[in-house]
C-alpha cells in the first residue's frame, strides 16, 4: 500500500505539503506559507503561532494527517522559497522525524527559526544536491535521492524515495534550464537510471501546464537585464533594481552588471538580506561578499542619504517588486524614505507579479504611485522558474511514471496538464489525479 496525501499546494497556489504514507512510515515534503496571508498580517500581530497562523490560512492544515504523524520517519524540504519551506518553523516539532535539504535551503530554515526565536527538536542535515542517501523506516532503510533540479533560487531538488511498488518522485518546484547562471544543470542521468528502476507516482509543478512553451534559461533573464542595465542612456541617473529576493543566479547577474557600469551595488531590505547570507554561508554566493547591504530602518535611510546625494555611483537593488506593504520599493512609491524617485531615474523590475488577487492588486496600486514621479520603468526582465507545458512532457517522457499528480496551484492551474497526459497516451481516470488540499490517494 502507497498512500499519497496531498494536504497543501492542490487547491490553490500556496503552502505546499505532500505525506507520502507506507504501511509503517511516512515522510513530509515541504511545509510552505501562503504567502499573502502572511504579507498581510498587521505588524502588532507578527508574533507567530501555528494557531494564529492556521487561523489565518498561512500554513497547510496537517489535521488531515494527524492519525498517522506517529509514522513519520524525515521531512524533506525540495527548495529555499517561502511556500515550501516557511511553515517548518511552526508545524515540524509536532513529527519526530529529522529535516533533510540542501545546505543552501537549511541556512534559510535557520534564518527562519532565528526570525522567529524559535527552536525546533528535530535534527537537521545538510545533504548537497545529486546526493543518494538512506533514511530509517521502523523496520527498514530508504533510499532517498536529492537530485539536483534548476528553479528560481539556488539548490533546488527534485526529491525521489523507493518504495517497494516504485519510487515517488517530488518535483515541485523545477525547470529544465541547461544553461544555468549559478548551479549545476538537471541530473537527467540520475533521472533515467531511477526511471529503469520503476516511477510509480511523479508529482510535479504544474502551475503553467496550460502554456504552449519551454521555460526560458536563466541565460536569457541575465540577457535582458544586460540590455536594460547596460545599454539605456542612465549617465547620472538613478538606478533601482528589484528582483525576488531568493533569486540568487539573477543577483549574480546585476552585481556583475553594476560593477561594469562602475555603480556601487548596495542591496536594501530583510528578505535580501535573509538570503543574501544564506548563500554566502552555503558557499555559493563569493560575489555577494563585497555588496553592502542595509536591513534595519536607520541603515536602510543611512545608505539612501548617500545615494541621493550621489545617485550615479550606485545601484540600488532593493525589495517591493510584488508591492508589498513596508517594502522598500512600496515605501519609496510613498515618499516614506529619503529619497525622491525623479523622471531621469530607472526602475527595473527583473520579476513577474505572481498570480495572485491580492499580489496583482497591491502591485498595481504601487505602480500608479511610481508613475506620478516619472520615472522610466522596464518591466519583465525576467524568466519564471516554472515549467511549461513542453518542459513537462520531457519530464513525463523521461520518468515514464505510471502515476501523476500535478501540483503547485487549484485545478484552473493544474487542469491543463490533464490534456498532455492524454496526449501522451495515460488513462485519464487511472493514471491521472488532480487533486485537492486534504484528499488521498492509495496507489
Amino acid at each position: 500500500m502507497v498512500k499519497i496525501h496531498t494536504v497543501g499546494g492542490f487547491s490553490e497556489v500556496t503552502k505546499n505539503m505532500v505525506v507520502v504514507e507506507l504501511e509503517e512510515d511516512a515522510f513530509i515534503f515541504d511545509q510552505g506559507f501562503f504567502l499573502p496571508a502572511i504579507v498581510s498580517m498587521e505588524e502588532r500581530d507578527r508574533v507567530m503561532t501555528e494557531r494564529r497562523l492556521k487561523t489565518i490560512g498561512a500554513v497547510p492544515e496537517d489535521s488531515v494527517v494527524s492519525k498517522i504523524k506517529h509514522k513519520v520517519r524525515a521531512q524533506f524540504i525540495s527548495h529555499a522559497h517561502l511556500d515550501h519551506v516557511g511553515a517548518i518553523p511552526f508545524l515540524s516539532d509536532k513529527y519526530n522525524a529529522p529535516i533533510y535539504g540542501t545546505p543552501f535551503t537549511i541556512e534559510v530554515l535557520d534564518s527562519l527559526l532565528k526570525d522567529n526565536d524559535i527552536i525546533i527538536r528535530n535534527k537537521t542535515y545538510k545533504i548537497k544536491p545529486n546526493t543518494t542517501f538512506y533514511v530509517q523506516g521502523k523496520n527498514k532503510k530508504y533510499k532517498v535521492d536529492f537530485i539536483n533540479a534548476t528553479h528560481s533560487t539556488a539548490q533546488c531538488l527534485m526529491i525521489s524515495i523507493q518504495t517497494p511498488k516504485g519510487a515517488i518522485v517530488y518535483a515541485n518546484d523545477f525547470k529544465l534550464d541547461d544553461t544555468p547562471v549559478l548551479g549545476l544543470k538537471p541530473n537527467y542521468k540520475r533521472l533515467r537510471e531511477i526511471a529503469k528502476e520503476g516511477v510509480l507516482c511523479l508529482i510535479p509543478d504544474a502551475l503553467y501546464s496550460g502554456t504552449e512553451r519551454k521555460t526560458p534559461s536563466e541565460k536569457i533573464a541575465r540577457a535582458l537585464l544586460q540590455e536594460v542595465l547596460l545599454t539605456i542612456q542612465n549617465r547620472g541617473a538613478g538606478m533601482i533594481v528589484t528582483t525576488f529576493s531568493s533569486q540568487i543566479a539573477r543577483l549574480k547577474s546585476i552585481v556583475e552588471f553594476g560593477k561594469k557600469l562602475n555603480r556601487e551595488v548596495v542591496f536594501l531590505g530583510r528578505s535580501l538580506n535573509k538570503y543574501s547570507t544564506a548563500a554566502k554561508n552555503a558557499g555559493i554566493a563569493p560575489f555577494l561578499n563585497d555588496v553592502r547591504i542595509s536591513t534595519y530602518r536607520r541603515q536602510v535611510e543611512k545608505t539612501l542619504h548617500k545615494v541621493e546625494k550621489r545617485r550615479k555611483d550606485y545601484m540600488v537593488v532593493c525589495t517591493g517588486h510584488q508591492g508589498e506593504p513596508g517594502s522598500i520599493l512600496e515605501r519609496l512609491s510613498r515618499h516614506q524614505l529619503p529619497f525622491r524617485i525623479n523622471k531621469e531615474d530607472n526602475i527595473v523590475f527583473s520579476s513577474s507579479v505572481i498570480p495572485t488577487p491580492i499580489n496583482k492588486e497591491q502591485f498595481a496600486k504601487m505602480e500608479v504611485r511610481l508613475k506620478k514621479s516619472r520615472p522610466r520603468i522596464f518591466r519583465d526582465a525576467h524568466v519564471s522558474g516554472h515549467p511549461g507545458r513542453e518542459d513537462l512532457r520531457d519530464i513525463v517522457k523521461i520518468l515514464n511514471p505510471q502515476h501523476i499528480i500535478p501540483a503547485h496551484g487549484g485545478p484552473d492551474k493544474t487542469g491543463p496538464m490533464e490534456s498532455l497526459v492524454k496526449e501522451m497516451d495515460y488513462n485519464i481516470k487511472k493514471q491521472f489525479h488532480l487533486m485537492q488540499d486534504g484528499e488521498v490517494l492509495t496507489l
